[in-house]
């Protein structure tokens, strides 16, 4: 057992404050990611985690990497019968968060979530490497399978199959377009009094509000 409560770090890299915020979060959250993708102890800014709701009733989360991001909503892939792709199905809602410890930021994204039109899908299917295609069409993604060989040999097949032709997209695989009703910016600050930011959308406009720590 070991106690952590002595387990602390000041925050005190920068602050987040309402006469230097956009208006639009897309861009807000646009600054902040160039300032991660740039920060050297940071090696991937777009990574992400990702929450859904089981049919249990309880949260689920996991990493996935972001692949783009617009005023429309924030795009990812994945295996649409995998957990968080039938959870989305049947809620059609997801819990984004971004955290970059060396900049003490984090950014809490709740959204609405629809399947990319198919030839976006391909697009970027086909624009992976080989190996993540062939990974892709293996994996029958959060499925219980024997052993570590089940796949190996399977992608064995695979890879001779397809050695001179190109991998079609699986049709359980494919993207997901976040679209935003609320987003949170938090920046660390001294003494736990930390700077919340929330943008709420209501209608076609965002409101901006603060939270306390």
């Amino acid at each position: 057992m070991e106690n952590l409560h002595d387990k602390r770090k000041i925050y005190q890299k920068s602050q987040l404050i309402e006469s230097e915020i956009k208006a639009n979060p897309i861009e807000q959250f646009r600054d902040w990611y160039i300032d991660a993708s740039e920060n050297p102890l940071i090696s991937e800014a777009n990574a992400m985690s990702v929450s859904t709701v089981e049919e249990d009733g309880c949260p689920r989360t996991r990493m996935v990497l972001l692949k783009q991001y617009t005023y429309e909503g924030f795009i990812f892939y994945t295996n649409y019968q995998s957990k968080k792709g039938m959870a989305i199905e049947r809620t059609h809602k997801a819990c984004l968060h971004f955290f970059w410890p060396s900049l003490e930021r984090q950014v809490i994204i709740k959204a609405e979530v629809e399947r990319i039109a198919e030839n976006l899908s391909d697009g970027y299917f086909h624009s992976r490497p080989k190996g993540s295609q062939l990974g892709a069409v293996v994996s029958p993604q959060s499925q219980e399978i024997p052993d570590r060989n089940f796949l190996e040999d399977k992608l064995l097949v695979l890879e001779k199959d397809f050695e001179n032709s190109e991998v079609p997209r699986p049709e359980n695989w494919g993207g997901y377009i976040a679209k935003p009703y609320e987003i949170e910016f938090w920046q660390g600050r001294p003494n736990r009094l930390h700077d919340r930011i929330i943008y709420s959308l209501k209608d076609l406009d965002w409101e901006i509000a603060r939270l306390a720590p």
